[in-house]
């Protein structure tokens, strides 16, 4: 099969309109997203309502950008009314696909005519899995520790086999390929509910793993820390490293976690994906290349980075410091309080902080998604000034459109703690 570019799917996370529109504009084929609490992140992200959905789903079929709502919790007898009322509301207004796990959902979902993608939450491991949910589903996820001699030998028998879902076409496989890991199976973890009664299977996971622990021994009141790191805490996924390797094993899906994280991290992580493939298929993914990605990567939030289970390691790598190692961080400065289009200025009122000439800065809002910049010239009552301070009204040029309301923050630098 002769494949290009276009044949890969970027699949990234949104959890508000500024994350969508970063999505659309890193380059995404396809956004997930949770609407109300039926989905594994409704506790740790904002969720879209159904009033949402209509407008979700034409701003992303103005962009050419497929659309696909988590509903893959574990569901309750309960549930199932508000369920059928997602399943019916992505019907009517033509979301791409439902993302599940529990039968119910599969099940009605499937009545409705609508496409289904099998969560990782299903933990498919084998063929044979795949042929049982072959029956509903067009697209699945493999289980995140099987490696990727494993998702070869899948991705090849759905070939040689005609493995086929419901809209006639090959049963495509998807993987994660970046963003946080769990130290449970697929994500099954009782440890929340355990310890503070909020279910990581019900989407409310108060990840109590991602804290550090000691051993203490009973009879001596002896304490100490396991290697100085976080036990259960993974460093965060990334296969840029490797994504000739994802690619060569017959993976077309590539999904970005992240629905908890901010704007620019969706922005930045999805825009880097799409790079390197367009690199790998036009013979440009190189050394140099995958060292400038690491870099971009490196900038926004994660816990460190690992290679996950898909090169063959039987144990994971864990963080040693509490949060995220991005190498810069945002800060708040103020918001925009008027756009000029004709002369690509906006005015912006200092609400925090200084500025200077020099500096980076976002310009984040819900419909302006991440703007990326550098101040070249500051206005303050239309004289060219090196810095403004708190209070000061001034103005910048902007190379893409701006709006009122949207919020300015500087880029700084994070100096690494010493380990």
């Amino acid at each position: 099969m002769n494949l290009t570019a276009k044949d890969i799917e970027i699949m990234s996370p949104v959890g508000s309109y500024e994350m969508l529109m970063a999505a659309i504009q890193g380059g995404a084929n396809s956004v997930y997203f949770g609407v109300e609490n039926l989905n594994m992140r409704s506790k740790s992200s904002k969720n879209f309502t159904l009033d949402d959905l209509k407008n979700i789903v034409e701003i992303c079929n103005e962009h050419q950008v497929r659309t696909y709502i988590t509903l893959n919790t574990v569901m309750y007898d309960a549930e199932l009314e508000q369920m059928r009322r997602i399943v019916d509301a992505a019907k009517e207004y033509g979301v791409t696909a439902i993302i599940a796990a529990d039968l119910s959902v599969i099940q009605y979902a499937f009545s409705k005519g609508i496409e289904i993608h099998i969560s990782t939450q299903s933990n498919i491991t084998n063929i044979e899995a795949v042929k049982f949910y072959a029956h509903f589903a067009d697209v699945m996820v493999t289980a995140r520790e099987l490696n990727l001699t494993q998702v070869k030998e899948i991705v090849e028998t759905i070939e040689r086999e005609q493995i086929k879902g419901p809209k006639g076409r090959l049963v495509e496989i998807e993987i994660f390929a970046h963003g946080a890991l769990c130290m449970a199976v697929s994500g099954k973890c009782y440890m929340s509910l355990d310890q503070m009664n909020s279910s990581a299977n019900r989407g409310a996971c108060l990840q109590p793993c991602r804290h550090k622990y000691e051993v203490k021994d009973k009879e001596t009141d002896i304490k100490f820390e396991i290697d100085q790191e976080y036990i259960m805490s993974p460093e965060d996924l990334k296969t840029i490293d490797f994504l000739d390797k994802m690619l060569y094993a017959g993976v077309r899906v590539l999904k970005i976690e992240g629905r908890g994280r901010n704007p620019e991290y969706v922005k930045i992580v999805t825009q880097t994906y799409r790079e390197a493939v367009n690199a790998y298929f036009a013979g440009e993914y190189t050394l140099e290349n995958i060292e400038k990605w690491n870099r971009r990567l490196a900038s926004v939030y994660n816990r460190g980075f690992w290679d996950g289970y898909y090169l063959g390691r039987k144990t994971g790598e864990w963080t040693k410091v509490y949060g995220s190692q991005a190498t810069q961080q945002k800060v708040y400065v103020g918001k925009i309080t008027n756009y000029f289009g004709k002369l690509g200025v906006a005015e912006v009122k200092l609400e925090a902080h200084d500025l200077k000439v020099g500096d980076r800065f976002y310009i984040q809002g819900e419909t302006t998604g991440v703007y990326e910049g550098t101040i070249d010239e500051m206005r303050l009552e239309l004289t060219p000034v090196p810095e403004v301070k708190k209070g000061d009204v001034f103005s910048i040029k902007t190379t893409e459109v701006v709006r009122r309301n949207d919020k300015l923050y500087k880029i700084t630098e994070v100096i690494a703690p010493i380990l």
